[in-house]
């Protein structure tokens, strides 16, 4: 590899929903991050790597910041966030074409003054009257001192080449951290309990998942055979049968969707076995979060 070979870390932060993990997926080209339309998918910081013959990219998805919802859940998802935001080489703000409003402001208040921020404008695939994106990306200039600001759309992949180009210029010097085949630093044990989540988040209620949470507790390798025991946390008894369904038939539905995701993201068979346990007040016990994987 030549001297110009470019290595740094970028951290994808941004609101709940503006697309961040679906960003971080179309970048790196495999799905790392888990995704759903519901605010708090993302929960824990997920480093996803890209290896081209010029650069290594290390992206940091963050999770949303969170400005609404008090609690020691939100708290660490923001101390996520700011401590990122610290530690990065470039920072990527995401944002929906055509929205910008408080929370996005409360945002680029912690966006640090000492590196390069770009402005990733997300889903400019929904804008109803193209004609405005211009308009857009001109108001947001005069908002902070982006050093670029790209369009895109994270979901169809238009516009994220150019943004991998844009990025590019900004890291620094120095030869690769991961080998060039590596996807990400997170275990297969993490990123089957993710996948798991993901279907309990797209497929349960809207109050159920800010409650609910996975842990692995085996995760056993026999040849190509994986055999993974993951016991899903709920706050509330109550929501043991909302999770179950009528006679097992939801959790089994979501446990054998889940499976599949790991299959292929693992490149082999996958014995999935799920139950439900309960543990009052996880979500508002930083030693539970903790003992859940938190970075508390």
């Amino acid at each position: 590899m030549s001297s110009a070979f470019r290595t740094g870390t970028l951290a994808i932060v941004g609101q709940p929903n503006v697309g961040k993990s679906t960003l971080v997926n179309r970048l790196v080209g495999q799905k790392l991050s888990i995704t759903s339309r519901k605010p708090q998918t993302t929960r824990h910081r997920i480093t996803g790597i890209l290896t081209t013959d010029e650069c290594q990219y290390i992206f940091v998805d963050t999770p949303g910041f969170q400005t609404r919802h008090p609690g020691a859940l939100n708290r660490v998802l923001n101390r996520s966030v700011t401590q990122a935001l610290s530690e990065v080489d470039v920072v990527i703000l995401v944002i929906e074409a055509g929205r910008f409003g408080p929370a996005d402001r409360a945002i680029i208040r912690l966006l640090p003054p000492d590196r390069p921020v770009l402005l990733a404008i997300n889903k400019i695939d929904r804008l109803s009257d193209k004609a405005k994106l211009l308009p857009f990306i001109a108001q947001m200039a005069t908002i902070f001192p982006f050093a670029e600001i790209v369009p895109l759309s994270a979901a169809s992949g238009d516009g994220a080449v150019e943004l991998l180009k844009t990025a590019a210029k900004y890291l620094p010097e120095g030869p690769p951290i991961y080998d060039a085949d590596a996807i990400t630093d997170r275990s297969e044990r993490f990123l089957a309990a993710e996948l798991l989540r993901e279907k309990l988040f797209r497929n349960l209620g809207e109050e159920l998942p800010y409650g609910i949470a996975v842990e692995i507790e085996r995760f056993e390798q026999e040849g190509e055979l994986r055999r993974i025991f993951a016991a899903i946390i709920v706050d509330k008894a109550a929501h043991k049968s909302i999770v179950i369904g009528k006679g097992g038939e939801k959790l089994k539905t979501m446990s054998s969707d889940a499976r599949r995701d790991m299959e292929q993201l693992f490149g082999g068979p996958v014995y999935l076995e799920t139950w439900v346990k309960v543990k009052s007040g996880w979500a508002e016990d930083e030693r539970a979060l903790k003992s859940l994987g938190y970075d508390t």
